[in-house]
């Protein structure tokens, strides 16, 4: 009786076990939409291309326009006007982490948080720690950038661990963050699902790559951005990432044609440290993929990856400071910061970014950048890989999605359904739907809208309809107004000749927006 009673409880234990995957979420930091090979891109990413192969590309995925409120959305379910308050998540938000925690997970993060709140204000007595929103490990930082060396801040937990790099010549952020989440999987009980978070920092600026892994790119961008774009566009089409109909959006203002360009070598460089960043965490996303594989958990591990934003523009000035840059290298030596063409950025000496050149071609076909709310500051690739789970392994999904929708499909998929109070109080419920029925190979409506305001964009989308206003020009800027169905690239502005659709829509956003604004004070 006693056996049989065993062997019922073994059962039972492996169901409620199996009704529970284990969560790989991976996010990279400042890339485009056709970075990756398996969007187009010319920079290796084999592992990931095989999660493509052997999941679904999502082709009409929506981010923020820039880092933290992009990791604010995807962390809640909501949208960062209402999940963020004092620089923070917002404390009557549940977390994704803090749900999964309560259904039995254990959780881990390794790499950039940027949701510290005031982190660097009162000695850092006023940051908020990974631990305290559902994290049970946590290695990394806490702000929003560092150099890739020698990381600002770094810490296990809310222990600080600085002296791990300074004793360490070969020491890399990227790749320390693959040692440690193998650590954590390692030291997570075999019947213990995990969820394992994973926000790298590449390829965010600086520029800092190792030169052997520089130099494999030597060549790849000699082409120059023009002619690279004009490609990349070709094998999107090939792909199926992109309509065959799309036609590409002209040269940003800012940018030189290439055979204008005067300093082409320092501008190949710039792309190869990019490219070569890109590669290294496609080769640890490998490695965690094939630890996976070696514990016999990768089947029934549910992954994400997808990118916070689109392709940053942004030129590094010399006289740029902040806590992220160290004022020497970990040898003594006074660093050389800025975009400064006789120096080649990759070592540890240089702070650079790639500039509004490369921007523009990562973020091929699409325009503007990284702080707007055009296409190519907010569409970024999202791939999902469940063996278990995935019938149609290679497709394309055209399922309008949100980094918003992240949570409530992952929760979805691990049956756990939270309750309406979060510490005492009613908690804000979800922007987002769960996309796990596109996941499954069915078909799912639009939602009925997508909302977007920071920085330097603001724009909604309804159907088919994107009405976006840029902030640069303030005297003239204006709503425009695109059909997204046969201008998925923004070239034809159809807001002066549909004044009521764009009041409609206006009027639309002011009410979500004044909607927003009201939560995030409860």
């Amino acid at each position: 009786m006693r056996s049989i009673l065993l062997f019922v409880f073994l059962i039972t234990g492996f169901l409620q076990i199996s009704g529970k995957p284990n969560i790989l979420l991976i996010m990279a930091d400042d890339m485009g939409y056709s970075d990756l090979g398996c969007f187009g891109g010319e920079i290796r990413t084999p592992s990931l291309d095989s999660l493509a192969e052997n999941g679904i590309r999502f082709s009409n995925f929506y981010s923020e326009n820039m880092c933290w409120v992009s990791r604010a959305s995807m962390m809640t379910g909501i949208y960062h006007r209402t999940s963020l308050k004092d620089s923070a998540l917002h404390p009557r938000c549940l977390t994704l982490p803090e749900a999964l925690k309560h259904n039995g997970y254990r959780t881990g993060m390794m790499g950039k948080w940027h949701l510290a709140g005031k982190y660097n204000k009162n000695n850092g007595r006023d940051a908020v720690y990974p631990d305290q929103r559902g994290f049970d490990h946590f290695y990394g930082i806490l702000g929003g950038a560092s150099s890739f060396y020698a990381p600002f801040g770094l810490k296990r937990n809310r222990d600080s661990i600085e002296h791990e790099f300074m004793n360490d010549e070969n020491y890399y952020f990227t790749n320390a963050i693959g040692d440690e989440a193998i650590s954590f999987l390692k030291q997570t009980p075999d019947q213990t699902p995990f969820f394992l978070y994973l926000p790298f920092t590449a390829a965010h600026w600086p520029l800092h790559a190792p030169v052997k892994d520089i130099e494999k790119y030597k060549g790849v961008f000699s082409e120059g951005w023009d002619q690279l774009r004009i490609k990349r566009l070709e094998r999107m089409k090939k792909l199926g990432v992109i309509d065959k109909s799309v036609k590409l959006s002209p040269r940003h203002p800012k940018v030189p044609s290439w055979k204008d360009e005067k300093h082409k070598d320092w501008q190949e460089r710039r792309m190869e440290v990019y490219a070569a960043q890109v590669t290294i965490m496609d080769q640890v996303i490998g490695n965690v993929i094939q630890y996976l594989e070696k514990i016999g958990k990768l089947n029934d591990t549910l992954i994400f990856f997808t990118i916070d934003n689109g392709g940053c523009h942004v030129e590094y000035p010399p006289q740029r400071k902040g806590d992220y840059l160290p004022e020497k290298t970990r040898n003594g030596e006074p660093m050389k910061p800025g975009n400064l063409s006789h120096i080649m950025p990759g070592p540890e000496i240089t702070y650079q970014s790639y500039g509004y050149g490369w921007a523009n071609l990562s973020n091929t076909p699409y325009r503007l950048f990284k702080q707007y709310d055009h296409e190519g500051g907010i569409h970024t690739p999202m791939i999902a890989h469940w063996p278990e789970k995935i019938k149609e392994k290679g497709s394309i999904s055209h399922t309008l999605s949100h980094l918003v929708d992240l949570m409530p499909t992952i929760l979805e998929a691990s049956n756990f359904t939270p309750t309406s109070k979060i510490r005492g109080q009613e908690r804000l419920p979800w922007d987002g739907r769960s996309i796990l029925p596109s996941i499954e190979g069915k078909k799912q409506t639009d939602p009925s809208l997508l909302f977007f305001s920071h920085a330097r964009g603001k724009a909604i989308r309804v159907g088919n309809w994107k009405l976006v206003f840029n902030k640069d020009n303030k005297k003239e800027a204006k709503w425009e107004l695109y059909d997204m169905n046969k201008d998925p690239n923004e070239l034809n502005d159809l807001a002066e000749n549909n004044p009521d659709k764009v009041e409609q829509l206006a009027k639309l956003w002011q009410q979500e927006d004044t909607e927003h604004l009201r939560k995030s004070k409860l």
